[in-house]
């Protein structure tokens, strides 16, 4: 029988995702809440989010995903918080070792990582950089909360130790290259407020030195090559992040001065 100890609230922000909100709260189902924070989509997703079952629905204006990403923790109801993206699935033997993790385990750490497995359509990328990638996804609520300095690629600032589930998060991130295109230059300029925000400041050759130092480390280095033409593709946006965050941050320091 379930404690209130192991209870679990899942967490999911969204803005535009019709593609992947039904499957991802029906996948989501197995914990004690769904709480979704969107952000006033246009294409249905709050709809379909307000209608389905124990989803308790928000919308709220984004500001970053740090913010939004806080937000949504604070309504957390329950001690464990499951944090995923709407392109993300949990398969049956993770979610069974969730549920062990969480209702089993005599002392459990205070945040856990999750491996994921990058998929390009309804293909696994098996390298490209991708191969060794986890994210925090579980987590005791009142021993964790967001770094609120970062605004893109959130860090999760946990206090005990952590540790890393075995079975692997299905992550269905690439849907097309426009997509894909669109989330990277979006992130790479999120970064450069970031960066800019904090007084970060850079030498005019890194401008073009990084992005194809980006490219470099994720085809070669980290074995895109064997991706065959999915390696290039995602090596060559991954890239274009680095330069779209180099030119924000130019155009940024521009309207400084």
């Amino acid at each position: 029988m379930k404690t209130e100890a192991s209870k679990i609230s899942a967490l999911l922000i969204t803005f535009n995702e019709i593609e992947h909100i039904a499957a991802v709260l029906e996948n989501l189902s197995f914990a004690d809440e769904i709480i979704v924070v969107d952000s006033f989509s246009t294409d249905g997703t709050a709809e379909v989010a307000a209608k389905a079952e124990g989803v308790h629905l928000i919308q709220r204006p984004f500001v970053s995903f740090t913010d939004q990403k806080s937000f949504a923790l604070e309504q957390a109801g329950h001690p464990w918080i499951l944090f995923t993206d709407a392109d993300e699935r949990i398969p049956e033997r993770l979610k069974e070792e969730i549920l062990t993790t969480v209702g089993e385990v005599e002392n459990p750490a205070s945040a856990y990582y999750f491996r994921r497995t990058f998929m390009f359509k309804e293909e696994v990328l098996r390298f490209s950089g991708w191969q060794s990638d986890k994210n925090f996804r579980l987590w005791q609520k009142e021993q964790c909360h967001f770094d609120p300095e970062r605004i893109v690629h959130e860090t999760l600032i946990v206090n005990g130790p952590t540790a890393v589930l075995q079975n692997k998060l299905i992550h269905y991130s690439y849907s097309s290259y426009e997509d894909y295109k669109a989330k990277m230059v979006k992130y790479g300029q999120m970064k450069a407020r970031e960066e800019f925000a904090r007084g970060k400041r850079f030498l005019w050759p890194a401008r073009w030195l990084r992005p194809w130092y980006k490219f470099f480390n994720h085809y070669f280095l980290r074995l895109g090559i064997l991706d065959g033409k999915k390696g290039i593709i995602i090596s060559y946006l991954n890239a274009l992040g680095v330069h779209a965050r180099y030119k924000e941050l130019i155009r940024l320091r521009r309207e400084g001065d």
